[in-house]
């Protein structure tokens, strides 16, 4: 009786690839991946609470009534265009 043997499936490892890509890029490259994600967290964690505040949940209280005034407010911008 023979065994046969399977070949085992090679998964390709995004983590590796994205790993090796970064380890390998030039300083300046670096320098400018570090301002993205700077600039990203400025945005989503400072600026976003500060100039977007919660205007639905403090004028709303149910879900209808949110989506009822979403729905209002861009339909009458879209026919001021």
């Amino acid at each position: 009786m023979e065994m046969e043997i399977i070949p085992k499936k090679n998964h390709f490892n995004w983590f590796k690839m994205f790993w090796q890509g970064f380890t390998h890029m030039t300083k300046y490259g670096k320098t400018l991946w570090v301002l993205v994600i700077l600039k990203l967290i400025i945005m989503f964690f400072i600026l976003k609470p500060i100039f977007f505040p919660k205007y639905l949940n403090e004028k709303f209280t149910s879900d209808n009534d949110k989506a009822s005034y979403v729905c209002t407010e861009l339909f009458e911008r879209s026919l001021k265009e």
